[in-house]
């Protein structure tokens, strides 16, 4: 079902400079956010734009105005000349997401504003799930283009609350108050405003422009103000990327809703996406024909989709001179052989897609040779290494690869510092990017719970999960506890076995680099094999930042869980009520038992489960749990 109501309400203001301090509300379906707007936020002698926001019956962000310097031109002392206003209420199906139905209903009001200098229309959207503001610049007499210097709109709040800030995209988080968070802060930030209201300033559809971070306000310390990496060049007319505040009850309800991030992004663009396959992926760290063949056979086996090369394929990476269109092994991570036709060859045979990584050096150099080769090629996709972020140039071509890529039908994952803002609904063959602290940094499982409801309230993350490495009992948790994060993890390229090889009988030094841990057969490797990468319905359970947290999602008539525990012991218990009344299934848990004599020491249970049950996880520090419910005939 698809439907859309506008209603427009037309304002005309014949007497614009009396006005100058009037209101515009906005409210959310179910009123429960409330976003107004005035033109006349005086500060330092000038009057600004500002905005300001109810949840429920609580002032949340107090009047914030928002400050741009624009080059050559005078922002500020803005009439109010036309207000619209629309309501939206709208759905649209995502077959590469969290879940599959996603409702798009929000309340909007388009201001028109001028000065002597400029024109600019403030677009300004309530969702139940949080508000939105953008700035659009039309076309307009006497002026082409603009250069945007510094974006600085504040969000100024009534108090001091905790934050979890990160100054970089895979920096580890810490909670501290408002007035500490660190100079180029990471979106989303998540603010716990009191126990019935957690929210998220974050960014959207950012496409081709700068990168908005935060900073503190060093002179009011309730505040916190956007900045911009570099200035913005654009010609008229153009769209500034969305200005987001998430709202929740709290951490997990923000997850739950996280698809506003893409409900301010285009609808799709590709025509036809029934080539786009989300999958999990082995990678291939050998970079060997033996190694290659094994790794086809062992994801072919084990339901996988995908086998990724890595660094050194074509070349060391960080080479300006490498050329990734051939085979040229770098010789400190691979002494060879690599016959790619022939392992090319035999993942067709298999139907298992090949991934290329290739470091931005080689991409920005070569992209438009490679595309169409690797399409000859028969390649599924590429990882993108290493990209640029931050500026606009940087920033602009990422996503014009991506576009490019899918005219080739190629699937992306983009690496290192990238995070979502919502474009993989415009071009659905970005499937996944890191912008993360995964496993690559070894987090401990009180991180990852960071991770769950931070980081991920901004879309898919490739945390690149490892099982047999020393790491996982050194310093992450437990084995239990990587079976849940590809649950708890969204990733629609989910890597698994990151740190491990698929060919036991293989040598040990088969490859100079990487992997030297081998895939055994434990029993618990199944629920890696039934896992989904991509789900029809996403329940957050049990949420507490950097405590716990259990997820429930659905995949057809199956429901997988995940639940990651912290530093301390925890009693959590889980309430299938979400379960279909009518229906009897059949459960398998899987926990740490260190009493069971494996590598891995999990204990697999099984059991009958319904609507009205409910099943005690006492999970002791560091652990994890894992569900796979099927329906029972």
């Amino acid at each position: 079902m698809k439907f859309k109501i506008s209603i427009l309400a037309l304002l005309v203001v014949l007497n614009p400079g009396c006005l100058s301090g009037k209101k515009i509300t906005v409210v959310s379906p179910d009123g429960s956010n409330k976003l107004t707007f005035t033109a006349g936020f005086e500060q330092d002698g000038i009057r600004y734009p500002a905005f300001a926001l109810e949840n429920g019956n609580r002032q949340v962000i107090v009047p914030s105005p928002v400050k741009l310097n624009a080059e050559g031109i005078f922002w500020g002392k803005f009439r109010i000349m036309e207000v619209k206003k629309e309501s939206v209420r709208d759905q649209w199906m995502n077959n590469f997401g969290e879940r599959k139905e996603i409702p798009d209903n929000y309340n909007q009001a388009r201001i028109r504003l001028e000065n002597d200098d400029l024109e600019v229309t403030l677009i300004c959207r309530a969702y139940d799930e949080g508000v939105a503001f953008s700035i659009e610049f039309p076309r307009q007499d006497g002026i082409d283009s603009i250069q945007i210097n510094e974006e600085r709109i504040s969000f100024c709040f009534t108090d001091d609350h905790p934050a979890w800030s990160a100054n970089r995209a895979q920096a580890p988080y810490s909670r501290v108050p408002l007035s500490k968070i660190q100079n180029g802060c990471e979106r989303p930030l998540v603010i716990e405003i009191d126990s019935s209201l957690t929210i998220a300033l974050a960014e959207a559809k950012l496409v081709d422009y700068a990168r908005m971070k935060f900073e503190p306000d060093t002179t009011r310390y309730n505040n916190v103000i956007t900045q911009l990496e570099g200035t913005v060049n654009k010609a008229l007319p153009f769209q500034t990327p969305w200005r987001v505040v998430m709202t929740g009850r709290n951490a997990g309800d923000l997850l739950e809703k996280n698809y506003l991030i893409l409900n301010l992004n285009d609808p799709c663009a590709i025509p036809d996406v029934s080539w786009i396959k989300p999958g999990k992926v082995l990678r291939e760290v050998t970079l060997t024909t033996a190694g290659a063949i094994a790794a086809i056979d062992f994801t072919s086996s084990h339901n996988m989709q995908y086998v990724e090369f890595d660094a050194g394929w074509y070349g060391p990476e960080n080479n300006d001179s490498s050329d990734a269109r051939a085979v040229n092994l770098d010789p400190a991570r691979s002494k060879g052989p690599l016959d790619m036709k022939e392992v090319l060859d035999y993942a067709r045979s298999k139907d298992i897609g090949i991934l290329l990584y290739v470091n931005r050096r080689a991409l920005e150099r070569q992209i438009d040779e490679l595309l169409p080769l690797y399409r000859d090629w028969g390649i599924a996709g590429i990882k993108f290494g290493f990209v640029r972020v931050g500026t606009q140039d940087a920033t602009a071509w990422l996503h014009e690869s991506i576009m490019k890529a899918a005219e080739y039908k190629l699937v992306a994952d983009v690496h290192d510092e990238y995070r979502p803002t919502g474009f993989s609904r415009t071009y659905p063959n970005f499937l996944t990017m890191e912008g993360i602290r995964g496993d690559e940094e070894s987090p401990s499982n009180s991180h990852t719970l960071i991770t769950m409801f931070t980081r991920m309230l901004a879309g898919q993350g490739d945390n690149t999960i490892c099982y047999y490495n020393e790491r996982v009992e050194n310093k992450m948790g437990s084995h239990a506890s990587q079976l849940a994060k590809a649950v708890c993890i969204f990733s629609p390229l989910q890597f698994l076995y990151w740190y491990d090889k698929a060919a036991p009988a293989l040598k040990k030094d088969d490859g100079q680099w990487g992997a030297t841990n081998y895939i055994g057969n434990e029993p618990e490797l199944e629920l890696f094999d039934n896992v989904p990468a991509v789900w029809d319905e996403t329940l957050v359970l049990h949420a507490k930042i950097g405590e716990y947290g259990v997820i429930a999602r659905k995949k057809g008539d199956e429901w997988f869980i995940g639940g990651i525990n912290g530093a301390s012991a925890v009693k959590l218990d889980i309430n299938f009520s979400f379960l279909d009344p009518d229906k009897v299934y059949s459960a398998k848990i899987y926990s740490d038992d260190p009493s069971v004599e494996t590598r891995t020491h999990v204990r697999i249970d099984s059991m009958r489960v319904g609507r009205s049950t409910i099943y005690t996880a006492n999970l002791n520090p560091d652990n994890g749990i894992a569900i796979h419910i099927k329906h029972k005939d």
